[in-house]
């Protein structure tokens, strides 16, 4: 079957469908008839709308949920600032290193003695929060599960969650979300939510759009469906606590965190934020297990741009260019003749971050592209494949193969120029200042000049053989016989 074996069960229950309209309710009945905003909602819940767009985006990209809760998420003390001095997540350009060097980073260190929200580190990014523009890059590495009475949001941007190692169980206000390596998660703007972790430390990546939210690509003459598949996309269900001053026994004092403009503010209350006991609407977090992504490539010959392989992306104003796309690197068939199979090297007018979940990525054989690292080639900076693996393919028999067998390489790709903090050039102590001697200094030259009508020159003949597939040219794709 074409999905993940997971050492670690599923324990939840979900809904399925990308960019479906959804309804889940924990109590029957509790979620209104016709009505969103009834005079007295079912049970005596306050209802609440939960806006993710504006009220007048397109009908097609309006993101809106109702919730109907013990009470409202607005009955909290007043926001304050909380470690001002140390907490910033804010990629602010004048702290941003902006180089055009190709950079590699090994495998970021576990760090046992944080929790989710003091374990975010931004390692690079573009734009600004406050001006809902851009993205930011950060690496999340956890030791502790988040105090049972707090719960964390960003008002920054949607979270596209990448985890490496460990296993999230996350407790949204709609419900609950199991993460396991292979499986991503993206909680948008503003939902607030609780990580606690089961099987000890967590490791991973993030990227946080500032700017619009991640869609699926249009699939064009593909036709209808491949790539990520919008039914098997997954949403919690409806579950909530009772826990607020009037329960037996009365709550305790909930502390609510926010991440706002990239710093971190507090509040408290007197009730739990996971009071949500129905809901309907657009706008809500989800999973997908990357190994249900059906991928597409070349049948004759030649190797496509890597967009075949986007799971998610959101759009810039300019049509078919991306603020960000999520792209794997599965186990894949590649059965091309006469074609170089794997990337070619390439100049991008696009920024390129990789990341490694686990395994060996197939266009990196030198051993220095680890899992839990990372990679960075950013506008126009150029990059490819390594001298081995260059060779290797270079002079490989051509028969189909499988690459990527237990391995899963992905990229966050960006119509922005990636700058990266101090913290992701230095402090962090992981970037690999031999990259680029590792990987291109040592590419062999291959070219050879014909001798003119001398010894070793080329024939007219010889070229035409070549020409017609023999000898290495273009292969002979043969000729058509059927119907035109």
């Amino acid at each position: 079957m074409p999905v993940t074996d997971f050492t670690i069960l599923e324990k939840y229950k979900y809904l399925d469908g990308f960019d479906s309209y959804h309804e889940s309710e924990a109590l029957p009945s509790a979620l209104p008839v016709a009505c969103n905003s009834p005079q007295k909602a079912p049970y005596g819940l306050y209802t609440e709308k939960l806006s993710g767009t504006s009220f007048t985006a397109p009908r097609h990209t309006n993101l809106q949920t109702w919730l109907y809760r013990i009470l409202p998420a607005s009955s909290h003390s007043s926001f304050q600032p909380r470690e001002p001095s140390t907490y910033n997540t804010n990629p602010e350009s004048s702290k941003l290193h902006q180089i055009p060097n190709q950079l590699r980073w090994d495998p970021f260190d576990l760090d046992e003695s944080v929790d989710w929200v003091h374990g975010l580190k931004l390692i690079a990014g573009a734009g600004d929060p406050s001006m809902k523009q851009g993205l930011g890059i950060l690496i999340f590495t956890a030791g502790k599960s988040m105090d049972e009475h707090e719960a964390f949001y960003s008002a920054d941007g949607d979270f596209l969650i990448v985890l490496q190692h460990g296993v999230l169980d996350v407790r949204t206000e709609l419900g609950h979300l199991l993460v396991r390596p292979s499986e991503i998660c993206v909680i948008p703007r503003g939902i607030r939510y609780h990580i606690s972790l089961p099987h000890g430390p967590v490791r991973g990546y993030i990227l946080e759009l500032y700017q619009g939210h991640f869609q699926l690509p249009e699939l064009g003459p593909l036709g209808s469906f491949c790539l990520a598949n919008a039914r098997d996309f997954q949403i919690p269900v409806a579950d909530f606590s009772e826990d607020h001053p009037s329960s037996s026994p009365p709550a305790k004092r909930y502390t609510l965190l926010s991440k706002f403009a990239g710093r971190l503010f507090s509040a408290t209350q007197s009730h739990t934020p996971f009071d949500v006991v129905a809901w309907h609407g657009t706008y809500y977090p989800y999973k997908y297990d990357l190994g249900r992504f059906c991928t597409v490539g070349s049948i004759s010959y030649d190797h496509p741009d890597p967009s075949i392989f986007t799971v998610l992306s959101a759009p810039s104003s300019t049509p078919g260019t991306a603020v960000a796309d999520f792209v794997i690197f599965p186990p894949r068939w590649l059965v091309q003749e006469a074609t170089f199979r794997p990337p070619w090297y390439h100049r991008n007018t696009m920024s390129e971050f990789m990341g490694l979940i686990y395994g060996q990525y197939d266009a990196k054989e030198g051993g220095g592209f680890q899992p839990a690292g990372a990679s960075l080639h950013n506008v126009m900076s150029a990059h490819g494949p390594d001298a081995a693996t260059y060779e290797k393919a270079r002079n490989a028999q051509l028969t189909p193969m499988k690459v990527g067998e237990g391995s899963m390489a992905f990229m966050f790709e960006s119509c922005l120029m990636i700058g990266v903090t101090e913290w992701g050039l230095a402090e962090s102590g992981k970037v690999q200042e031999g990259y680029n001697a590792e990987s291109w200094e040592g590419l062999k030259v291959h070219f050879r000049r014909p001798e003119v009508g001398g010894k070793g020159s080329v024939t007219r003949s010889e070229k035409e053989t070549e020409a017609n597939g023999e000898g290495g040219g273009r292969p002979d794709l043969g000729s058509w016989t059927g119907d035109s």
